[in-house]
């Protein structure tokens, strides 16, 4: 199974569908909001959120969401990433509840060759996350810095440091 992709292997207008998707539950919420000490009540407080919000209901944050992207991502995008130089855009489109099952898919935007370094250039790309309706609720651009396969060669190809099993 690969594992993120060279250099060579990104193609500009290619579309990676991440699988699977995730159903945010209420425990991931509250657990992430926790985690980052994001306290706000419109993500922990039911009370709150049905009595005062337009909402209605609690509101996932926004940054688990990003961030259930980010990681949906990296099999296909970044596993093998020298580098995340920059997320050049975040937004939130729409709100995601739980019980929410969130998808990706990234597409490929543009690519460019090191200027310093022959083995190595920077790709740059679009995720969209959406719920199960299609809905999108998420989109951010970023530039990660990938290996040309002589770098990925040079370094112990497709699963670098992994040893080999001791003999009994």
């Amino acid at each position: 199974m690969q594992f993120g992709r060279y250099y060579e292997e990104f193609e500009v207008g290619a579309v990676y569908k991440h699988w699977p998707g995730k159903t945010v539950t209420e425990y991931d919420d509250h657990l992430f909001c926790l985690l980052t000490m994001n306290h706000h009540p419109l993500h922990l407080d039911a009370n709150y959120a049905e009595n005062t919000t337009d909402f209605g209901r609690n509101v996932v944050v926004g940054n688990y969401i990003y961030s259930l992207l980010l990681g949906m991502s990296v099999p296909d995008v970044s596993g093998k990433a020298i580098a995340n130089l920059e997320i050049e855009s975040l937004r939130h489109v729409r709100p995601t509840f739980h019980g929410d099952t969130v998808y990706g898919e990234t597409e490929v935007l543009d690519k460019t060759p090191s200027k310093s370094k022959d083995d190595r250039g920077v790709v740059y790309v679009e995720t969209r996350g959406y719920k199960q309706d299609g809905t999108v609720v998420c989109v951010f651009r970023r530039k990660v810095m990938v290996p040309k396969r002589s770098y990925g060669q040079a370094r112990g190809g497709e699963q670098p440091g992994r040893p080999e099993p001791a003999a009994n």
